[in-house]
């Protein structure tokens, strides 16, 4: 599977007194590239909620390499595949100007809201099949 590209710029707001992106943001940053791949897949997440059906990341797995600063341009680099019929992983890099600076792998896993483990979605399988 091509790996998806998701561009993203770092505002003042992502930063810490230090002036560099405060470690959490990288997670809300690999979120949002998440959220992107499950968008361009066709899948609405909340028609999913409305039937029942959720994603939740059990895992993470992250290494911060280097510091990203306030106006720099990065690009989160994701790869995926289901895992098992209820199990979806990623493996996501954050880079600068093509220098990895922040890596993780996540698991995420497809629920009811009442926690209990369900297939992946059809169309999400389907075009993971590929």
């Amino acid at each position: 599977m091509t790996p998806h590209r998701f561009p993203l710029t770092v505002y003042y707001e992502d930063t810490d007194m230090a002036g560099v992106v405060y470690y959490a943001n990288y997670l809300r940053y690999i979120e949002r590239a998440r959220s992107e791949i499950v968008e361009q897949m066709g899948v609405d997440q909340n028609a999913m909620r409305a039937k029942d059906i959720v994603f939740v990341v059990t895992r993470v797995e992250a290494d911060y390499l280097s510091s990203a600063r306030m106006g720099d341009r990065l690009e989160v680099i994701t790869t995926h595949r289901a895992a098992s019929p209820v199990r979806w992983t990623f493996d996501q890099e954050v880079q600068r100007e093509g220098t990895p600076i922040f890596r993780a792998h996540v698991v995420a896993v497809s629920m009811t809201t009442g926690g209990k483990p369900v297939r992946l979605p059809a169309e999400i399988r389907a075009t993971l099949k590929k």
